[in-house]
């Protein structure tokens, strides 16, 4: 039997989610028998591959670089998991939204900073004008509520998935 390809995305969010995923614990062992890691910030692999099965973003869509990735993730994945508040509805990086790119920009790097008051034009990727969910911009298939969403959640969404059913969520899931 072959293995399920399963990658994991972190975008504009705080990591709060991946952790999650990491406590199923004794469970992941479980899941490594069914799946193959093919791309997550917890491996070393740099580009996303193609021939995903399953796709699990956590964070909004916030600069050119993630809605270039989301693209990319979304032609290459059979199906695309929103997982926590950021990827589901923007949550804590769309608090951005109401001030503007620039004026977000000039707090961070000019009214916040003792020296090199300058904004960066090379390292840090273009923010987009508004910090947005993943679904404004892509296709997808299964939302995952939650900040973060907990193990229980995540583990029983990923195990129906491989079992190839849709799970429900409805008992589970809920926001915050």
């Amino acid at each position: 039997m072959s293995k399920a390809r399963v990658a994991t995305v972190w975008m504009d969010g705080c990591s709060g989610c991946h952790m999650s995923f990491l406590d199923m614990d004794e469970r992941l062992l479980a899941l490594a028998d069914k799946i193959e890691l093919v791309y997550s910030p917890l491996v070393d692999i740099k580009q996303f591959p193609e021939g995903v099965d399953v796709t699990i973003v956590e964070g909004a869509v916030s600069t050119e670089d993630d809605l270039k990735k989301a693209k990319v993730i979304r032609a290459r994945t059979k199906i695309l998991v929103a997982l926590g508040d950021c990827a589901v509805t923007s949550n804590v990086p769309g608090m951005r939204n109401q001030f503007g790119r620039e004026a977000v920009l000039a707090r961070a790097y000019l009214e916040n900073a003792d020296i090199n008051q300058k904004v960066p034009d090379r390292v840090i990727p273009a923010l987009l004008p508004h910090s947005r969910p993943l679904h404004e911009f892509v296709s997808v298939d299964v939302f995952l509520p939650g900040c973060p969403p907990s193990a229980d959640l995540i583990h029983h969404a990923v195990s129906e998935l491989l079992a190839g059913r849709k799970p429900d969520l409805d008992s589970l899931a809920h926001f915050g």
